[in-house]
Formats: C-alpha cells, sequence, structure tokens
C-alpha cells in the first residue's frame, strides 16, 4: 500500500505491478477471475498485513454480482491457494500478500502491528507469523503483541488453581463434617471453569512443525466447518495424534484417517475413540494367534481396516503438499460427498 498526506487526511490506493497480467497464474485465469483477483488486492477493506474483514455482502455491492458468483469465485480462490476465507468472522487472509508487499519501514511496520491486534480468527494470526519466518522478517522484524492474551491467560490460570483448591478444602470439610450434620448447597461451590476449546493448528504448530502450511490452515478449517464431525476440532486433533503415532507427520495421511472416520459413521470423539481401541484389541489377538505358530502377516481384514481407519501406507512429510491438487485425495472426498448426500 502507498499512502499520501493531503490537508486534513490520508488517501490511500494500492499499486499493481505491471508484472501482474504477465503472471502465469493470472495468464490462466478467465477474465472474470482476473477482475475478481484485482478486486480482493484492491477492494475497499484491504489492510497492510492482508488480513481484513470482508463480509459477502461487501463484496456483492462493490462487484455487482450476486451471492452464488461471490461463493463461486471465493470458493475458487480459496482451491487456488491464494486466499483463506474464514465464514465465523468473515475475515479474509491473502496468503502471498506478504510475498509481494515488503515490510521495510518502521511506519509500515507500525500499522501492521495495529492491524494485527484486531484479527478476530487467531490462526490467521499464527500463519502470518509463519509466513514472516519464511521471508526472512522474523519474531523481531514484525512483532505480534500476544503480550497481553499471554498475561490474561496466566491470571486466568492462577484463579483457576484457586477455585480448584478452595473447592478441594471445601470438599475435604463437607466431609469431616458430615457426621455432625454439616450441609452444603451448590451455591456454595465456586463456579466450574469451561475448558478452553481445543485448536488444531496451535496441536499441529506444537507436534509437527511451528511452520504450519497456509493450505493447511484453510483445510483444517474446511474439516471444522463441513459437518462431517461434532466435534471437529477433537477428532481433527485425535486424526493428528494417530499420524504422528505411525511415523509421519504427513497431512495427507491425516486427511485420509479423517475420510475414513466420517465414511464409518463416526461422529463424536468418543466413537472415534471406541474404534481406536477396538481395533487395538483385534491387533493383540491376532498377535496371540500368531504366537501359536501361525504367519505373523496380519489378516487381509485387519489390513482393510488399517487402510479404511488410517488411509494406507503413510507417505512422507511435503511441505509443498497441497490437497486441492491430489486427485486420489479429492476423489476420497467426492466420493464421501455423494455418499451423505444420497
Amino acid at each position: 500500500m502507498t499512502s499520501k498526506k493531503g490537508a486534513h487526511k490520508m488517501a490511500t490506493y494500492r499499486q499493481v505491478q505491471t508484472s501482474f497480467w504477465q503472471d502465469g497464474f493470472v495468464l490462466d485465469l478467465t477474465p472474470e477471475e482476473k477482475y475478481f483477483f484485482l478486486y480482493l488486492m484492491t477492494n475497499s477493506k484491504t489492510t497492510q498485513c492482508g488480513i481484513y474483514e470482508l463480509p459477502k455482502r461487501i463484496i456483492e455491492t462493490e462487484t455487482g454480482y450476486n451471492r452464488e458468483t461471490v461463493d463461486k469465485l471465493l470458493n475458487r480462490f480459496v482451491e487456488y491457494g491464494k486466499v483463506a476465507y474464514n465464514e465465523t468472522t468473515k475475515e479474509i487472509m491473502m496468503l502471498n500478500w506478504l510475498k509481494h508487499n515488503r515490510i521495510n519501514s518502521p511506519k509500515v511496520k507500525a500499522c501492521i502491528a495495529k492491524e494485527l491486534k484486531i484479527v478476530k480468527h487467531k490462526p490467521f494470526l499464527e500463519v502470518f507469523q509463519a509466513l514472516c519466518k519464511e521471508y526472512g522478517y522474523g519474531i523481531d522484524t514484525v512483532s505480534i503483541d500476544y503480550g497481553e492474551e499471554k498475561e490474561k491467560e496466566k491470571e486466568k490460570e492462577e484463579e483457576q488453581e484457586q477455585e480448584q483448591e478452595q473447592e478441594q478444602e471445601q470438599e475435604e470439610q463437607q466431609e469431616v463434617g458430615a457426621g455432625a450434620g454439616a450441609s452444603s448447597t451448590l451455591d456454595d461451590l465456586p463456579d466450574k471453569t469451561i475448558p478452553q476449546k481445543p485448536d488444531p493448528v496451535t496441536f499441529y504448530m506444537n507436534n509437527i512443525t511451528a511452520a504450519i502450511p497456509p493450505i493447511i490452515v484453510q483445510d483444517i478449517d474446511q474439516w471444522i466447518a463441513k459437518g462431517h464431525f461434532d466435534e471437529p476440532e477433537e477428532i481433527i486433533i485425535e486424526a493428528l495424534r494417530e499420524t504422528i503415532l505411525n511415523g509421519t507427520k504427513s497431512w495427507k495421511y491425516t486427511t485420509k484417517i479423517l475420510i475414513g472416520w466420517a465414511d464409518q459413521g463416526l461422529r463424536t470423539l468418543q466413537q472415534v475413540q471406541a474404534a481406536i481401541a477396538e481395533h487395538a484389541r483385534s491387533k493383540t489377538s491376532n498377535k496371540g494367534k500368531y504366537s501359536r505358530g501361525q504367519s505373523t502377516e496380519l489378516s487381509e481384514a485387519d489390513k482393510a481396516y488399517l487402510d479404511n481407519l488410517r488411509g494406507g501406507q503413510a507417505p512422507q512429510d511435503d511441505p509443498s503438499y497441497d490437497p486441492a491438487q491430489d486427485h486420489e485425495l479429492q476423489k476420497l472426498l467426492g466420493q464421501l460427498q455423494g455418499k451423505e448426500t444420497e
């Protein structure tokens, strides 16, 4: 973004490099897609950080497209890996924004730091941080201030510990005074603290790699929004655990686990864990048979179960892997979607 200072206000406008029109990706776009791509880069809501709130009704008003066309074009650029869109917060992230908009000026850095504080979809901040590292900015170059949030979290944890200690003391007092007719009501107990919702993106960054590819963040959001599971965040984390336990860090492997579970109609974490436990018992039973002199190879039924539950042979991790370009995976997802609409 380039800004010029007038007499009383800042006039904001966007610059598009002339090389845009010769870019290999742009050359393959339809005229409608080129127009929409330019709109996403230059509309009235764009920011210096490339993350901004863009309700679909605003897109309709500014482009003249109806909702059906807006959905079609937006989903197309999500599939292209150029943007990520969160339906809940109505925020969009331009995934290549930092690649083409260098962060050099102290004023620009200050502007970005201010913009990041109002981003609602926190996984976008994590992706932004990873991209800063990828393009050589690092934590010291562009500071994403989590200080206040961390301080609040620390205070909240301390309060929870105090509440737990008080609750334990009250329970002990109740046990001692029970014989003397001591009584207590629910109102006397401290409020139960609602546990924080699990975050698959954070789990991925903590257990697989901190530099999570934006396309995987986008894919996680889609799995949460698809409605295949009643507890999508918990089940995605469970699939990531299974992936790690099977000696790989491949998101394709995780996706095939999720497809297998959805295909079996497993909707809750309890159902998923029960299926995993049942499979473990089956393996133990088979080992008992093998110890009596039978072949040590898995049965065909066991192999089929493994393939269905865990998606077959675990591939190696590929940081450039794009689920949208994986024809095998898209075919499986298509079959699953078709099965659910029957």
